[in-house]
């Protein structure tokens, strides 16, 4: 194979990878994968349409924006209560980053962490002396405390 064969199929090559075009929602649920690995989130949260719907979906919460081959992502978490929330945030930022960089080839400009709520843990339930069971805190059954 001659230099000049050579060097057009290496052309187009490039031109072929550079020609693949990644959807927001691609990168949004890789984000969102990467999300829902960090100890410390309950959840990522979208708003009140997709939760009254039920849409379940690894790109809840993830907001994406693409230029060209750089990325920008805001990630809108539920911390656990207890939860050191700079290190949740941290960790997020880096997991998201290095797993949409590593499964896309995208550059991340940025990753912006929005904490939307705390998840309070679950009351312990009491027995009473007539065998009914209480709970300590009536309104914080496994309740979201948002902004």
């Amino acid at each position: 194979m001659s230099e000049n064969e050579n060097k057009e199929l290496v052309e187009e090559t490039v031109q072929e990878v550079n020609g693949i075009k990644i959807s927001e929602d691609v990168v949004a649920t890789i984000a969102g994968m990467a999300v829902s690995e960090v100890k410390g989130v309950a959840s990522t949260n979208s708003g009140i349409i997709s939760e009254v719907f039920g849409k379940k979906s690894y790109s809840k919460g993830i907001k994406v924006q693409i230029n060209e081959k750089t990325v920008t992502i805001d990630v809108f978490i539920v911390v656990e209560y207890g939860s050191r929330i700079p290190d949740v945030a941290w960790e997020v930022q880096n997991r998201v980053k290095s797993a949409v960089e590593d499964m896309t080839g995208l550059k991340v400009l940025e990753v912006n962490i929005q904490v939307t709520g705390v998840n309070l843990p679950k009351p312990e339930k009491n027995k009473n002396s007539d065998n009914t069971e209480t709970t300590e805190s009536e309104e914080s059954d496994g309740e979201v405390i948002k902004e």
